[in-house]
């Protein structure tokens, strides 16, 4: 039985602990006034940057050839350390996976390694043992193609004529997600026009467990073979010879306009790496845009992370989610709305706000411009879960904003489902059809609605003063009610995962005026409690994911500690589990104010991809701590 916290005597450590983490945040607010942290994923983004530059090398000098073989070096020596078990997983202490490993023995080998190295003979052993190269996924196989180490044939049919489809038709383009389609549009000029590549052809014998063909995915529902091929034949086999020549002729022009219109001013694409990385190469093999390509390579890599001669990929860079998170987790610790950090925060992220009209509003007619995007550019591509988080930090600074508030909550309310809920970048996409096109048969491609992205709205909008009979909240709450499972906690889609979803919900019931004693807020705070560790603190596994037993279960962190304890503060300042989780992260916060976390607590895509911030082990625990001492500390008690 666990032993009742000494409140008093962990006060003071509470005060010192929350003014270290201050202090650290303080000293590293950069000067244009945003925070930051890495974003760290997997070793697929690494290696998929070496491919990119292989296949965009030029006939460059003898120096350039030279940086390129030291850039090659890092990423090399990146990648084996990041080598477990003879493979690589998708998270720390996962088990190795199969096209992460496939991937980055590949990148080793065109970076000098031989394919009797030790390394790439335990890679080769634990590819053949999840199954094979006959499983690959449809983007790793992409890859080899464009490299020739596979025909093209083994990649499903994508054709470009797609571009031709209307927005209503059941495979257009834009009924796929804003970051599906912001890849698949230059996937679409590859496969019509595979660029051309004269260097070293991987050799991948070695990875085949059995017969030499590929399968497709287990467990994933795809149409019929013939169903699709006809699907995306349809356009190429329509009329006379002439004038499907002509249909292909608009078609690739209009992917290749889509791809230009659609180009940041930072020179990337919608924000993410595999936007980026399929654009640049779309831009490079059709010619004529060499002012976009270097652009667009600059903007990945900045990207990059080089440290002690190695180098690693950012999947995307998160100021616009970081910096909102830091600001509010300030003024939970006592830092005035005056404050200059929080003004600097206030004034960048007001520069921030989005008010280009692009592909979301097809589904959002009327609906004003105002979101914010979750990185440094990426108008086109605002989130609702950003905009919520950044209207409540505004909330707290003087910073005059009262235009960009009402717009970015007019925006918000625009983009509520018809189902009650807020996806995080379109509206009604949710036509789960395009997810059984053989072509997708990776991540997620759909942005239906959420619980966690719902309650960080319903949260902001309790906090202006709604309540549950206002027409958004009730349809929003209704969402809820529905998505709760039967033991009380709430699926995290983009944090792992019962725990993050679980905590967010309550905090939104709280800030719209339900008690702890509301049945389902019982059921969900009782959830969270059985499910803390002896140690005092709470983890999660990315196991839960695909293993029900693994649902709120795994070593403390400090993220998933915290959100646990938010979920709880929110609704009984003195709840002893979260007195008990405070003394964890006390007893495990460094001299510098910071905490470790080696963990993955971020999620891309559930099952398939996942992230780590490196700044969530340490805003969210200084937000609990703050937010504990705030309204639980009883002086003397």
């Amino acid at each position: 039985m666990e032993l009742a916290v000494d409140r008093a005597g962990l006060l003071a450590a509470l005060d010192r602990a929350i003014e270290r983490c201050v202090s650290y945040y303080l000293h590293c607010q950069q000067p244009a006034g945003y925070w930051v942290g890495e974003l760290e994923s997997n070793a697929s983004i690494t290696a998929e940057y070496l491919f990119l530059r292989r296949l965009l090398r030029r006939a460059d000098p003898a120096r350039e050839r030279d940086l390129e073989r030291d850039l090659e070096r890092e990423i090399a020596a990146q990648l084996l350390d990041w080598q477990v078990d003879g493979g690589w997983p998708l998270y720390h202490g996962g088990p190795p996976e199969l096209n992460c490993t496939i991937e980055a023995a590949v990148a080793l080998q065109l970076a000098g390694l031989p394919t009797n190295d030790p390394a790439l003979v335990r890679a080769a052993e634990v590819v053949r043992a999840l199954g094979g190269l006959e499983r690959a996924r449809v983007f790793t196989r992409l890859w080899l193609a464009l490299l020739r180490a596979v025909p093209w044939s083994a990649v499903p049919d994508m054709p470009v004529e797609l571009m031709l489809l209307p927005a209503a038709f059941p495979f257009s383009i834009y009924r796929f997600a804003s970051w599906a389609r912001s890849s698949i549009v230059p996937l679409l000029v590859l496969m019509d026009r595979p660029p051309a590549y004269d260097g070293p052809v991987p050799e991948i014998r070695q990875f085949w467990a059995g017969e030499r063909r590929f399968l497709g995915r287990p467990g994933r529902s795809q149409l019929g073979a013939s169903t699709a091929r006809f699907a995306c034949d349809l356009l190429r086999r329509t009329g006379s010879a002439g004038w499907r020549k002509e249909l292909h002729r608009r078609a690739l022009s209009l992917a290749e306009s889509w791809i230009l219109a659609h180009q940041e001013a930072d020179g990337g694409w919608a924000g993410i790496f595999p936007a980026m990385a399929n654009s640049t190469l779309a831009l490079a093999t059709l010619g004529g845009h060499e002012r976009e390509v270097e652009q667009g390579l600059a903007a990945i890599e900045s990207f990059g992370i080089s440290e002690g001669g190695r180098l690693r990929m950012q999947s995307c860079v998160s100021p616009g989610w970081d910096t909102p998170w830091v600001t509010l987790a300030l003024s939970e610790a006592g830092t005035p709305p005056s404050h200059p950090a929080l003004r600097k925060a206030a004034t960048w992220l007001l520069g921030q706000q989005s008010h280009v009209l692009s592909d979301w509003c097809l589904q959002a007619p009327g609906v004003e411009a105002g979101g914010w995007p979750f990185e440094f550019a990426n108008s086109r591509y605002p989130d609702t879960d950003d905009t919520a988080l950044v209207l409540r930090a505004l909330a707290r600074t003087d910073v005059p904003c009262e235009p960009a508030r009402r717009a970015g909550l007019g925006w918000l309310l625009g983009m509520q489902n018809p189902d009650g809920g807020w996806a995080a970048f379109d509206r009604k996409n949710d036509s789960r059809l395009v997810e059984r096109i053989p072509f997708c048969d990776f991540g997620e491609v759909l942005d239906p609605s959420s619980a966690d992205v719902t309650a960080h709205v319903l949260e902001l909008l309790g906090e202006l003063g709604y309540r549950p009979e206002d027409a958004a909240v009730r349809r929003g709450l209704a969402y809820l009610w529905r998505e709760q499972e039967g033991d009380g906690s709430w699926y995290g889609r983009w944090g792992v995962n019962y725990i993050y979803g679980t905590a967010a919900v309550l905090q939104a019931l709280a800030a719209l005026g339900f008690g702890r004693k509301y049945g389902r807020v019982a059921m969900a705070a009782a959830w969270l409690r059985a499910h803390q560790n002896p140690d005092g603190g709470w983890g999660e596994s990315c196991r839960s994911y695909e293993a029900r037993e693994w649902r709120g279960r795994g070593p403390s962190t400090a993220s998933q500690t915290a959100w646990a304890m938010l979920g709880l503060l929110a609704l009984d300042g003195q709840d002893e589990a979260a007195w008990r989780g405070a003394r964890w992260l006390v007893e495990h916060q460094r001299p510098d104010g910071t905490w470790e976390e080696p963990e993955f607590t971020g999620t891309g895509f559930p099952r398939d991809f996942f992230i780590k911030y490196h700044e969530y082990r340490n805003y969210f625990p200084l937000l609990a701590l703050a937010r504990l001492r705030g309204r639980g500390v009883v002086r003397g008690a």
